[in-house]
């Protein structure tokens, strides 16, 4: 979550350097760095799913005959489920502000 804060503050600087100055917008290497932004957003949202759905196995099986037998001796018990303090905050695409805030 901290890296992702991080991200997201970066992005927002960025943007409104790109609001600022309307030459950087049709600049192809900004534009690029668009779309790698956009790739990474849709790489950490999918990363984040198979981590849900990998959980949500894993504590079914651990809870499941005769796997609850294997958890049991080996002490495995269910994981916490990911969660986030502002669901609508990580849904919403970041805004980048790459502005000389001191």
């Amino acid at each position: 979550m901290a890296a992702q804060n991080e991200m997201t503050s970066a992005l927002s600087r960025l943007l409104v350097v790109a609001e600022n100055y309307p030459q950087l917008k049709s600049d192809q290497n900004f534009r690029d760095l668009q779309a790698q932004l956009e790739g990474t957003e849709n790489r950490i949202a999918v990363a984040r799913q198979r981590y849900i759905k990998a959980v949500q196995e894993f504590n079914t099986l651990v809870r499941t005959f005769p796997y609850n037998l294997t958890a049991m001796l080996f002490s495995f018990k269910p994981k916490p489920q990911f969660s986030v303090e502002d669901e609508k905050a990580i849904a919403k695409p970041p805004t980048v502000d790459f502005g000389t805030k001191k």
